[in-house]
């Protein structure tokens, strides 16, 4: 496993401001801490982006996974705006469609499924995954079961992992998996949102706790800089990708040509994640299960 970049102990974690400070002031402040953070952490970002291209660039896909609030940089990293075919999202209802809070479909029930052991096995036995492919998996507090246990999944497949956590709050977290393991303890490299321990950033007077998470800003930045530098490294070697871009930038008619190309280019990379489920062989390799 390769270790994010430096300690995240200072300002970000400090709760404590002047009085004179606005709360939204305080907030921007601590966003411009976690913007430093994902700065220092270039090399890392550039290992991701490196793997990460290479799979593309076979033909393959970067498998993109979270759970809970989480699925919020998978759907940043792809399909949105500046993205592009080449990655996976895999984004479970059950784990993430949690908008109603409580009754069916309610963040309880979420919470309770992101813990249990088994699923993600569940989850995954859908793919056809190649050793060829690699993958993104975010959990801010890196102990939910899951998300561990797909890293787990995706690297005995032989998979490069790549893992963003809030390093300070996952320290500080407990791991409800059976082993104890973390989902730092799975992956081949970790990034780092800066967020703090309990991921709130500003103490408000009158509220004994603080409020305004950091790490989906910080997990957004980490997201679109491998984003980025996988674009580069793409355009580089004469496989430039097919970006979905605004029409008020290139067009109407332009602009719904690069949609149409970019899905269709997501739909045939997709097609090889199925075309020998159910076999006893995978692609050489025992299915898993």
């Amino acid at each position: 496993m390769t270790a994010a970049g430096p300690s995240l102990k200072g300002n970000v974690n400090s709760m404590t401001s002047s009085h004179s400070e606005k709360p939204a002031e305080v907030y921007i402040d601590r966003c411009r801490g976690l913007i430093d953070k994902v700065a220092a952490q270039q090399p890392q970002i550039e290992q991701a982006a490196d793997w990460f291209a290479s799979s593309i660039l076979a033909g393959r896909v970067v498998h993109l996974f979270g759970a809970g609030h989480s699925r919020i940089l998978v759907e940043e990293m792809w399909p949105r705006y500046g993205s592009f075919a080449g990655f996976n999202p895999i984004v479970e209802l059950s784990l993430t469609f949690h908008n109603q809070v409580v009754g069916s479909n309610g963040q309880r029930q979420a919470m309770f499924l992101e813990k249990c052991p088994g699923l993600a096995d569940r989850i995954l036995r859908n793919f056809d995954i190649s050793e060829i492919d690699s993958a993104l998996v975010i959990s801010s507090s890196g102990g939910n079961t899951v998300a561990i246990e797909v890293a787990e999944i995706f690297q005995r497949q032989g998979l490069k992992v790549v893992a963003i956590v809030s390093r300070a709050h996952s320290e500080a977290s407990e791991s409800n998996h059976p082993q104890g393991l973390k989902l730092a303890d799975c992956a081949d490299l970790v990034l780092d949102t800066g967020a703090p321990v309990g991921d709130a950033m500003v103490q408000v007077d009158g509220l004994d706790e603080p409020v305004s998470p950091g790490s989906t800003v910080g997990g957004s930045v980490l997201v679109n800089a491998i984003k980025a530098e996988v674009a580069a490294r793409l355009a580089r070697a004469g496989a430039a990708p097919t970006v979905l871009t605004a029409a008020n930038l290139v067009g109407a008619g332009r602009s719904a040509e690069l949609f149409e190309a970019a899905y269709d280019q997501h739909a045939r990379r997709l097609a090889k994640l199925y075309e020998n489920i159910g076999s006893t062989i995978q692609n050489g390799r025992k299915q898993i299960e």
